[in-house]
């Protein structure tokens, strides 16, 4: 969470950002998702097929709340259908890199992109101060970290931001790693919506163009590649604890990948003009703070129904 706030803070007093925005566009991508890659190690593979189908039907009634609301408000505030979609998507899957799959499936210029991923990461950066504090004031188990991990999984939309908040409520209930582990399992597979929903847009775009569909659509682009890398660190991790050998020696990677995910955390922060957003994205907030409610209350609703929470 410091590590948001500085960045946020240098975002606003820096004068020229252009000599670190690679670097600082690296960390925020890049770093965060080898960071993921690292969660996988001391992760048994069974364990994460389990929680995935756990958590599977918040995450479709989720999902679907998100894109019903940003339609909804793209014809109520008549905002720009791309900045709608982006904002829509980017808050149901996982962010910007939802955006940055979407974004050359419906053609969106660099500022209609620009503007989503800043909508999107300034709710972030409120996920990650505030959730933990609304977890314990929703009188989530502070004994396990499965109800808020649930929860930061399906209802924050980053996984940058997932994993701040769910490693913030590891460290206040001293709980290891297990909320985090449980978060970005959860977060991974709300991931995976990215391929369907891409791919539809890919067609309906290419249908109303009148065009063939085919050459339209790249999938290596649309896969996150890095949750394959998460896959594989938990299938190794898996195979060598079946032969005895203790998950302690994956602790140097768990260490550097939690390291890894504060250098994110300041790259998010840098990111993150909040004087230029508040004056230019009103509209889009507005669908932003939409989505991310209308996501937060079906979220504990859903784990309400079912006996999570």
């Amino acid at each position: 969470m410091f590590a948001i706030l500085t960045g946020m803070v240098l975002a606003m007093v820096l004068k020229d950002f252009s000599k670190i925005e690679k670097g600082v566009n690296f960390a925020s991508k890049k770093v965060m998702q080898y960071a993921v890659i690292l969660l996988g190690f001391g992760m048994d593979f069974s364990i994460v097929l389990k929680t995935g189908q756990r958590s599977l039907p918040i995450i479709l009634v989720t999902i679907t709340i998100s894109l019903v609301v940003a339609y909804v408000m793209h014809k109520v505030l008549h905002v720009p259908g791309k900045i709608s979609t982006l904002i829509g998507v980017g808050s149901s899957i996982c962010g910007g890199s939802a955006i940055a799959a979407t974004a050359p499936v419906i053609d969106a210029d660099n500022e209609e992109v620009a503007q989503s991923i800043s909508v999107i990461f300034f709710f972030n950066v409120l996920a990650a101060l505030f959730f933990p504090t609304l977890g314990a004031l929703l009188n989530f188990d502070m004994t396990s970290g499965d109800a808020f991990g649930i929860f930061a999984g399906t209802a924050i939309n980053d996984t940058s931001s997932v994993t701040a908040a769910s490693s913030t409520w590891d460290s206040l209930y001293g709980l290891g790693s297990a909320t985090m582990d449980m978060a970005v399992t959860v977060k991974l597979t709300r991931t995976l919506a990215i391929i369907p929903i891409t791919l539809v847009l890919a067609f309906y775009r290419a249908r109303k163009a009148g065009a063939s569909a085919a050459g339209k659509i790249n999938i290596g682009k649309i896969f996150p590649l890095f949750i394959l890398g998460f896959i594989l660190t938990s299938v190794i991790t898996t195979v060598v604890t079946r032969f005895g050998v203790s998950t302690d020696v994956f602790s140097p990677f768990k260490v550097l990948s939690k390291f890894m995910i504060v250098m994110a955390m300041g790259a998010i922060g840098l990111n993150t003009n909040v004087v230029k957003l508040v004056k230019t994205g009103g509209k889009p907030l507005t669908i932003g703070f939409c989505c991310w409610v209308s996501i937060t209350i079906v979220s504990l609703v859903a784990q309400h129904v079912m006996g999570i929470w």
